[in-house]
């Protein structure tokens, strides 16, 4: 029978994690982070609150569809809108009917969210890393208290810009739809044959809508000049990935899935550009996106490119950053030719 992970040895699990990185070509700090992202999608998609969580963003498309092949490190999760706030939507339409009712829900999520993720998600976390016996923590994050950080103690490193901790970010203004099951394992578990790491089974967001989720907030970015914060290059990479992969074609021709995309994002997420112009989602996708920043918003995108590449985030057939930028070209003017 073979021996679970967490109740090996640290000297074993050091070994074990050389041998990977030699086989694999992956980062050896970067195949253990990998595990705990794992154990965490599985301790939450192992209880009931798996029925109310979608898992989406950039690790789902690396986990649930290996769509991308760079190390995705954050997981991003939706809870049910119509489970968090029932009694603020209309006959439990998740879109508003008016500015004013968007103001109350989004006032809503933000109050009730934290609560629900102190009294919902924290105990389910904290049993598992009590029962492996790690010495990880648990802790709330973010300026709204919207996020979980579970910080383990690291038997490897890298350059630090994929730190020693997993980040849950929680959102609750969707629903989280369209999603399917999938099965999630670790990447280390191919390389590795006598061990057995944990595995997932987690709601995840369609491929079609997360390419729609990033172009439109590319096209934001764009507008604006400016990259809010770091580590953007990602999205530009996972667009891009989408494109050269069988999902491209279906999320291009699905006009109405755009639209839904465009009219939540006009619900809960307006925007303004550089001019303090108010951005029209529903004209971005139907024929006026921008997936390309200039200026200093460009150069931006390439210093986090050369970051992730050097902590070994975008170590495996990586394409360089002229390249990414070209096919987002490519597919700005596939959307605008629709």
């Amino acid at each position: 029978m073979a021996d679970e992970w967490f109740q090996l040895s640290r000297a074993d699990q050091a070994e074990a994690l050389e041998v990977a990185a030699a086989r694999s070509g992956r980062p050896a700090h970067l195949l253990e982070k990998d595990i705990w992202v794992v154990l965490v999608l599985s301790a939450l998609y192992g209880s009931p609150l798996g029925k109310t969580l979608t898992f989406k963003g950039g690790t789902s498309l690396s986990k649930a569809y290996q769509l991308i092949d760079r190390f995705s490190e954050d997981i991003d999760l939706t809870c049910d809108i119509r489970k968090l706030v029932p009694d603020l939507l209309r006959d439990g339409n998740p879109i508003p009917a008016t500015g004013s009712q968007g103001k109350k829900v989004t006032a809503a999520v933000r109050a009730r969210l934290p609560i629900w993720i102190e009294s919902n998600v924290a105990p389910v976390l904290r049993s598992v890393l009590e029962a492996i016996d790690q010495d990880a923590t648990l802790a709330i994050a973010g300026g709204e208290n919207e996020k979980l950080l579970v910080s383990y103690p690291a038997l490897k490193t890298g350059t630090g810009y994929a730190a020693a901790h997993i980040q849950l970010e929680f959102g609750a203004r969707a629903t989280g739809e369209p999603h399917q099951t999938r099965p999630i394992a670790c990447d280390i578990a191919t390389e590795i044959k006598d061990v057995e790491f944990p595995v997932a089974k987690p709601q995840v967001m369609i491929a079609e809508r997360t390419f729609w989720e990033k172009a439109t907030a590319m096209h934001v970015y764009c507008l604006q000049g400016r990259l809010r914060g770091e580590r953007y290059y990602r999205h530009w990479y996972d667009l891009a990935a989408i494109a050269n992969s069988p999902y491209f074609a279906s999320a291009i021709a699905d006009r109405k899935l755009a639209h839904q995309v465009a009219e939540h994002k006009s619900a809960f997420f307006t925007a303004k550009d550089a001019q303090g112009e108010k951005i029209d989602y529903y004209r971005t996708v139907t024929g006026a996106i921008r997936l390309i920043p200039e200026g200093e918003a460009f150069s931006a995108l390439e210093r986090d490119f050369k970051a992730m590449l050097a902590d070994g985030l975008l170590a495996r057939n990586q394409p360089d950053f002229t390249t990414v930028m070209e096919k987002c070209e490519e597919i700005e003017m596939r959307i605008n030719d629709q």
